[in-house]
C-alpha cells in the first residue's frame, strides 16, 4: 500500500513508527510544513519526506490526515482536484465530522474517521473507526491497517467523541494510574527504577488477563482477593477514597469538555 501521513506531528509520527515497524507500506509519504526534524525517516528507503501534500496525495492510496483541526479544511480545499476512486481518506481530527468532511469533497470519496492513540507506536494502539456510506467499502481496509499497530473497533459516529476521551485520553490516565502504583512502591522499599518495572508489567499483565480470557474485571479481582487478606484490604481503602468514583468523574469531565469544543 501507498500510505500519505498529511501532518507529521506528534500522532503523525506515532502512525508513521507503527506503520513502518509492521512492514504496513510498500511507499510511505511524510508531510511536514518545516520537514528538517523528520528528515531521518526517509533513512527508512521507502519514505519520502516533504512539505508539498499535494505531492503526497497524488502519488499515494490511503491518505491518513493528522493536522491540525484549524488547518485540515483549507488542506482538503487545496488537495481535492487530485482526490480519485482509488483514495482512501482516513481523518484523525477529533470533532471534525463526516459531514464536514464530504461538504468539502463530496459524499462520493471513501471516507472513515479514525481515533487511534499514541500506543500506536510501539504497536498497541485502541483505534475506533467510523465511516461515511461510501467509505463502509473500505472499513475493513482501515480495520487491517490499524490492526497491524494494536486492535481496531467500529463504532456510530456519534460516539467518536466518547472514543477519544476513554482511548487517547485514557492513556493519560492509565499513565497516571501506573505512576500512583510506581510511588506506592517507592513508599514501600522499591527504588524507582524498580518500582516503575513493577507497576509496567503488572499493568500489562492485568489487561492481558481479559483479552485473553474475555473474562469480567471481577472475576480476575475474585482470584486473588482472599477473606480477610491484603488484596481486599487494599481495594476497600482505595473504594472508601474514591478510586473508582474519581475515575468515572475524570472521565465524564474530560467527555463533558470535548463536548463542548464540539458545540463552539
Amino acid at each position: 500500500m501507498k500510505i500519505a501521513i498529511i501532518g507529521t506531528g506528534n500522532l503523525g509520527l506515532s502512525i508513521a513508527k507503527g506503520i513502518l515497524h509492521s512492514n504496513g507500506a510498500t511507499k510511505m509519504y511524510l508531510t511536514k510544513r518545516h520537514i528538517e526534524s523528520i528528515k531521518n525517516f526517509e533513512n527508512y528507503g521507502n519514505v519520502v519526506v516533504t512539505s508539498d501534500n499535494r505531492e503526497a496525495v497524488q502519488n499515494s492510496d490511503i491518505l491518513i490526515f493528522a493536522v491540525q483541526p484549524g488547518h485540515f479544511a483549507q488542506i482538503l480545499e487545496d488537495t481535492k482536484d487530485l482526490l480519485t476512486d482509488k483514495h482512501v481518506v482516513i481523518s484523525t481530527i477529533t470533532g471534525f465530522s463526516i459531514a464536514k468532511i464530504e461538504g468539502i469533497i463530496g459524499k462520493h470519496n471513501f471516507i472513515i474517521r479514525s481515533m487511534p492513540n499514541t500506543a500506536i507506536s510501539v504497536g498497541k494502539s485502541m483505534t475506533c473507526i467510523c465511516a461515511n456510506t461510501m467509505g463502509e467499502k473500505r472499513i475493513e481496509l482501515a480495520k487491517a491497517i490499524f490492526n497491524r499497530m494494536g486492535h481496531s473497533l467500529k463504532v456510530p459516529e456519534e460516539q467518536m467523541q466518547a472514543a477519544t476521551v476513554i482511548c487517547a485520553s485514557g492513556i493519560a490516565f492509565w499513565m497516571r494510574l501506573i505512576r500512583a502504583t510506581t510511588q506506592g512502591a517507592i513508599q514501600l522499599g522499591f527504588d524507582a527504577k524498580e518500582a516503575q518495572e513493577l507497576a509496567m508489567h503488572t499493568c500489562e499483565g492485568a489487561a492481558n488477563l481479559l483479552i485473553e480470557s474475555g473474562n469480567h474485571p471481577e472475576e480476575e479481582i475474585d482470584r486473588v482477593t482472599t477473606p480477610m487478606g491484603c488484596t481486599i484490604q487494599g481495594l476497600n481503602e482505595m473504594e472508601h477514597q474514591g478510586l473508582s468514583s474519581s475515575l468515572i468523574q475524570g472521565i465524564v469531565a474530560s467527555f463533558n469538555k470535548i463536548t463542548e469544543f464540539k458545540t463552539r
